[in-house]
C-alpha cells in the first residue's frame, strides 16, 4: 500500500531527491516550498490521506515551529522535523510542540526513510503483553478513558488534547499499571525506532503530559517517576469498556 508523504522544505533540489527516492520505495511525495503552502495542501488537498509530514525548520515565510503549530490545529498527522542548525534547543522545542521525530541536515535519505517507516509502524503495531488490552477497545485508566482507535484521551466526557507521541506514551503506561517503563522502552514505543535517541526527550514529553492530566504536576498521581527505572502508571488496572 502506498503512503502519502508531505515534504515542506524550500530546497527544491532536496525535494526532487526525496521524491525520486521515496517513489522507488512506494511512497507518494507531495512538495511544498513554504510553510503556508504546506498548511494549505494539508488542509485542502491531502487532508486525512496524508500519512506523515517532513518539515524543515528554516522556511522563507513561517518558520517550522509556527508551521507545526498550525498543522496541529488541523491534524494529528505524524511530523518529522529537519534542521541544519546544531542547537539542541530546536530539538526540545520541536518535541514540546508535538513533533514525532527530529533529524539534522545533511542526512542520508535511507535513514530518513527508515525513520518514516518506524513512525508509521507505531500507529499500526498491535499491543502485546500479558495484560494488554485489545488495540481496538476503549479502556478505563483511573478517571480517564483511552481510545486506541481515535487516539484520544477523555476525562469526564471531555477530550484532553494530546500529540501522537504523547498518546502513545500514556497508552503504554496505562496498559501496564504499576510496572516501570524505562526511557529507552518509551522511546521505542513512541518513536518506533532503535536509532540513537535524545534520551531526555522522554522527560520533555512526560512533563507535557503531566501538565495536561495531573491536578498537581509536581506531585503526580497517575504518571509516577520510578527512580533509576523510568516511569509507571498508578496501581489501578485497565478495564475495557
Amino acid at each position: 500500500m502506498k503512503r502519502n508523504i508531505l515534504v515542506i522544505d524550500d530546497d527544491s533540489v532536496l525535494q526532487d531527491l526525496l521524491r525520486d527516492y521515496f517513489h522507488d520505495h512506494l511512497f507518494v511525495t507531495t512538495s511544498a516550498l513554504t510553510g503556508r503552502d504546506g498548511i494549505e495542501i494539508l488542509g485542502n488537498v491531502l487532508g486525512t490521506s496524508c500519512d506523515l509530514v517532513v518539515l524543515d525548520i528554516m522556511l522563507p515565510d513561517l518558520d517550522g515551529f509556527e508551521t507545526l503549530r498550525q498543522i496541529r490545529t488541523l491534524s494529528k498527522v505524524p511530523v518529522i522535523m529537519l534542521t541544519a542548525r546544531s542547537d539542541e534547543t530546536d530539538r526540545i522545542i520541536g518535541l514540546e510542540m508535538g513533533a514525532d521525530d527530529y533529524m539534522h541536515k545533511p542526512f542520508n535519505p535511507r535513514e530518513l526513510l527508515a525513520r518514516i517507516k518506524a513512525v508509521l509502524r507505531r500507529t499500526t503495531t498491535p499491543l502485546t503483553g500479558p495484560t494488554a488490552v485489545p488495540s481496538d477497545e476503549r479502556f478505563h485508566a483511573g478517571p480517564f478513558i483511552i481510545d486506541p482507535v481515535t487516539c484520544k484521551l477523555f476525562r469526564d466526557g471531555n477530550e484532553i488534547p494530546l500529540s501522537g507521541v504523547e498518546f502513545d506514551i500514556i497508552r503504554e503506561l496505562a496498559l501496564f499499571p504499576g510496572r516501570a517503563r524505562s526511557r529507552d522502552h518509551l522511546l521505542n514505543i513512541a518513536r518506533g525506532r532503535d536509532f540513537e535517541a535524545f534520551d531526555r526527550s522522554i522527560d520533555v514529553h512526560i512533563s507535557r503530559i503531566r501538565k495536561k492530566i495531573e491536578r498537581h504536576p509536581a506531585r503526580p498521581e497517575y504518571i509516577k517517576t520510578v527512580w533509576g527505572k523510568g516511569y509507571a502508571w498508578g496501581d489501578d488496572t485497565p478495564d475495557t469498556l
